[in-house]
């Protein structure tokens, strides 16, 4: 039977996770940040619809992507090269999170509900949640936003306006955090489009004891900063730049 937590009930051993659906661990509570922070660094995260209670889960094997495991085609890198980009960092958070959460079919819906956006913009706001943005010509045309603990970043969604779009800013983004020491990224559920990428499973107990070395490490300190012309970008931009890009 699914443990159904209450506001201070603990999560369960990810070992008692379900095999069917994979990784579904438990039901209830609510997404406040210190919820959030325990789920994160016991390597849990919140998946469900805006009709549902939160679900949350633990899948094995876990998709992740190792920093130093990056993998850029040929195509790509020439886009990383020549394409007239800017990365911005954390300076259209909620809109980075609204665009990953449109539909993705005409008549298909989304997970990433109002009750998810406002949660993860007050761990934004507390510095632990970032988004990685694509901006062209002034538009913002594709990016990622995700958790940062330690030297531990926990992907949750990507969106792409303009070809490439998101892969710019997920590039980016992890040789950003491989200069910065992280270990792992995770990506939660496999995808053929984060394995071209150079992510890959393993196995829960192994991504579970990686995290808890870590999580341990000392936080990035924010607001976040990429090195002044990394990857070739234009130009790198922070949230200091808010009132440029809104």
């Amino acid at each position: 039977m699914l443990p159904w937590l209450d506001r201070d009930t603990p999560f369960p051993p990810l070992e008692t996770a379900l095999q069917a659906p994979n990784g579904l661990l438990a039901a209830g509570a609510d997404l406040q940040p210190w919820r959030l922070l325990d789920a994160y660094r016991q390597g849990i995260f919140p998946w469900y619809n805006p009709d549902e209670p939160v679900l949350w889960w633990s899948p094995d094997p876990r998709m992740v992507l190792f920093p130093d495991e990056l993998r850029v085609t040929r195509s790509l890198d020439k886009t990383l090269r020549n394409k007239p980009y800017r990365i911005r960092i954390d300076t259209a958070f909620r809109r980075v999170m609204q665009s990953c959460a449109e539909p993705r079919e005409p008549d298909g819906g989304s997970w990433i509900g109002p009750d998810i956006v406002d949660a993860y913009e007050r761990l934004q706001r507390l510095g632990y949640a970032h988004s990685i943005e694509t901006w062209i010509d002034g538009e913002l045309c594709g990016g990622l936003y995700g958790v940062a603990i330690g030297k531990m970043f926990y992907g949750e969604s990507m969106f792409a306006r303009r070809t490439d779009a998101s892969k710019i800013a997920f590039v980016h983004l992890v040789r950003q955090l491989q200069r910065w020491g992280f270990g792992m990224i995770d990506c939660q559920m496999r995808t053929d489009h984060l394995a071209s990428l150079g992510g890959r499973t393993i196995p829960r107990a192994q991504f579970a004891a990686k995290l808890k070395l870590l999580i341990a490490q000392p936080d990035v300190a924010t607001p976040w900063v990429f090195d002044s012309g990394a990857g070739n970008a234009r130009q790198t931009m922070t949230g200091d730049n808010r009132e440029q890009a809104e």
